[in-house]
């Protein structure tokens, strides 16, 4: 990979014969872990100015109805966090002289308080081009980070690296965005429709959401999200205007009393609490006038009532589990079953495709196809075609369940059938989580082919994570595509399914738990290596899961700057492992500020969860003890609270034993208290897999208890510690 300087530019076609299309990321890492920054795309003509406002991408609008721009989303990185932006080049309009790329931070943070800012440029396989890193951010909240321009026939990057004091209104004044200047935020009307697709709409919290229509009597909300237009991640949509008062046939609807509580869960993740408009916010034209969409669907988060005469008889199925009865059924199975859902519903086929540089297009799937190969006929699990503007771009999918190893020479096997036949991708497909910096599986890659095979991994978790997202939160177009993601999860969380994602903690979890606990275990045994790659394939899991629920990312804390290398930092985990016997992870929720720190003391068999809350600056600390106390009220009466007092150990002390005596919290010497520490204390599973005595399950469980009976109820005291602070 090439590096170039702040203001250089390189040739792409140089740098590689398969940059039609490029995968653009921007990164960055924060010491705090509560850093942020959301990005942005603009097409810019040669007077340096949008065409309209359909050329701004960002959160809100996220893909380009002919496929050019797609924001692919945040991604976990060994130092902090990766959003990926794909760009089809060879679809981007000829009136379109420059793509440029940037990000921009809310909440009154700046981009100085970020490391590692960084920007590369891969090519369709995966391969990176070029890099730029930027080093002298300071008080900017907004960023340019680079751009993507035309030569003649050839495209080109430069190194841009422009920061804004003045933020996105800023950034986007600059290219002919319209910005509303408004003083107060507007509340968001609850029968307002949302925002129509391929256009630029308002930021996250100044957007507008549909109350839904009312349904059966006794049917449960069901949140109302806006249809993309066709071509984008998020499937078609027809003008016309959005009739609150008529349900189709079909559809799924929230009650009329619940449509205030509909409106604010429709928000998802695009409406993280924190993030309201100021003076200045990027509010469109297009946003501000009447709204004509199809609405999405989604399903009601409680069933209706049953019609069955007692709880013994089990729903119909379309994907039905019970007769599976070897693994090999199990692989065929979930291969068709998946691969079938992908191609009829276009939102959930985009999203697991997009990242790994597939077009939106067209989608046909297809199962146990025989491809020549030597003097024996190959047989992978799948195949996946997407055709746009009459190209075909192709992958191969080879698929393992219940734990199964991927097998190298058979992946190899099928990365040398696809360079021969000029395919584009291999996508692996198992229980395991990838982790940078360590390869799922090895293979030879020939450096005299001139086409270039992308390798990617997909673990079944992440598989129902999107489909959790896109059911729950998102919607889909119809109630027909929500029913079928609704069958493929059920499936999938099937205990015959095989497809439970990551489940086993490996050979090497008891031979170190034991060693831990009769203080055996060596320094630089590889084994204990080997269990902090397990650790950390737990937590992402972890994190997907968690994300799925709540509607927002949760992404893994890496408190290390960017470049650091993957493995090196494993080892330094697998030597704090030996000395103290503690596997340790934080993670947040995107649009929250709270980190949760999970710890598992093999020493003691405990695991720990816990979460610092800053208390409000200036107010009383008894006043402050009472209120946390009372918004506690539903916690576990087991919950630890500790008085964070600088440079000291502060009071602390069990919720039951301080509901009656709050103030027993308060330095008896005066001290000022800058926040508190919550935490839970679960006993840990010792097998190594995911039974009811086993360390995955009670890690869940610990995770699930904490963030149910603890932070769910920490909203307020945040809040008012972000208004103080």
């Amino acid at each position: 990979m090439r590096e170039i300087s702040k203001g250089a530019n390189v040739s792409l076609t140089a740098l590689s014969e398969d940059a039609g299309s490029v995968v653009v990321s921007l990164g960055w890492s924060s010491a705090s872990g509560a850093g942020d920054a959301d990005v942005s795309v603009l097409l810019v003509g040669e007077d340096g100015k949008v065409r309209s406002e359909n050329d701004f991408y960002f959160y809100n609008n996220p893909a380009a109805a002919d496929g050019s721009v797609q924001l692919l989303g945040k991604t976990p990185t060994d130092s902090g966090d990766e959003d990926r932006i794909g760009v089809d080049l060879t679809a981007v309009p000829e009136e379109v002289a420059r793509i440029v790329v940037a990000a921009s931070q809310y909440g009154g943070t700046r981009f100085g308080d970020l490391d590692g800012l960084r920007m590369t440029v891969a090519d369709r396989s995966g391969e990176p081009l070029v890099g730029f890193s930027i080093d002298d951010a300071s008080v900017e909240t907004a960023f340019i980070f680079g751009e993507l321009y035309r030569r003649g026939e050839e495209w080109k990057f430069r190194a841009v690296g422009q920061g804004y004091e003045t933020g996105l209104a800023g950034l986007a004044t600059d290219f002919g965005i319209a910005v509303e200047e408004s003083e107060e935020p507007e509340q968001p009307e609850a029968a307002a429709e949302p925002p129509e697709p391929g256009g630029a709409v308002a930021p996250r919290a100044a957007q507008t959401t549909t109350a839904g229509t009312p349904g059966p009597a006794g049917s449960p909300a069901a949140p109302q999200t806006a249809q993309p237009e066709s071509g984008t991640a998020g499937g078609s949509a027809a003008p016309g205007a959005a009739e609150p008062q008529a349900a189709t046939a079909g559809t799924v609807s929230p009650a009329a009393p619940q449509a205030a509580q509909a409106t604010a869960e429709a928000a998802g993740p695009a409406a993280p609490v924190g993030r309201p408009p100021g003076p200045g916010a990027v509010v469109p034209a297009q946003a501000r006038g009447p709204r004509t969409t199809r609405k999405k669907v989604t399903l009601p988060k409680a069933p209706g009532k049953s019609l069955a005469e007692n709880e013994s008889w089990r729903p119909a199925r379309l994907f039905p589990v019970p007769s599976l009865k070897s693994d090999k059924e199990r692989e065929v199975r979930a291969t068709s079953v998946l691969l079938s859902v992908m191609a009829q519903v276009p939102e959930f086929g985009r999203r697991l495709t997009a990242a790994f540089g597939a077009p939106a297009g067209r989608m046909q799937t297809f199962t146990e196809v025989s491809l020549p190969h030597g003097d024996t006929p190959r047989r992978p699990d799948g195949v996946i075609r997407v055709e746009r503007a009459g190209k075909l771009w192709t992958a191969l999918v080879e698929t393992k369940t219940n734990g199964n190893p991927l097998r190298p020479e058979q992946v190899q096997q099928y990365m040398d059938i696809a360079a021969r036949r000029g395919y584009e991708s291999v996508i692996t497909l198992s229980n395991d989580v990838a982790l940078e910096g360590t390869a799922m599986v090895d293979v030879k890659v020939d450096g005299r082919r001139k086409h270039k095979v992308g390798l990617w991994h997909l673990s079944w978790a992440e598989v129902a994570h999107q489909a959790q997202l896109l059911i729950r939160h998102e919607g889909v177009g119809n109630a027909a595509h929500a029913w079928l993601l609704q069958e493929l999860l059920a499936y999938l969380q099937h205990e015959q399914s095989g497809c439970h994602g990551f489940q086993n903690m490996g050979p090497a979890w008891v031979p170190v738990r034991n060693g831990i606990e009769d203080e055996t275990l060596c320094l630089g045994d590889p084994r204990a290596t080997e269990v902090v790659e397990s650790w950390e394939r737990l937590i992402r899991q972890v994190c997907l899961r968690l994300g799925g629920e709540l509607g927002q990312k949760a992404l893994p804390v890496q408190r290390v700057r960017r470049g650091s290398d993957p493995l090196s930092r494993r080892a330094a985990a697998a030597e704090r492992l030996c000395l103290d016997g503690r596997l340790s992870a934080e993670l947040r929720v995107e649009g929250t500020s709270s980190v949760i720190a999970v710890t598992a003391d093999l020493r003691t068999a405990k695991i720990r969860t816990s979460v610092d809350v800053p208390a409000p600056e200036g107010s009383y600390p008894l006043v402050t003890v009472r209120r946390l106390v009372r918004l506690l009220a539903e916690a576990p009466a087991d919950l630890h609270v500790e008085s964070l007092v600088e440079g000291e150990n502060g009071p602390r002390g069990t919720l039951e034993r301080l509901r009656p005596e709050p103030g027993d919290l308060v330095p008896r010497n005066g001290a000022a208290v800058t926040g508190f520490r919550l935490t839970l204390i679960k006993g840990m599973g010792n097998s190594r897999g995911n039974t009811e005595s086993g360390f995955i399950r009670s890690v869940d469980e610990a995770v699930d208890r904490f963030r149910q009976g603890v932070v769910a109820h920490l909203g307020p005291l945040e809040a008012r510690a972000g208004r103080r602070g």
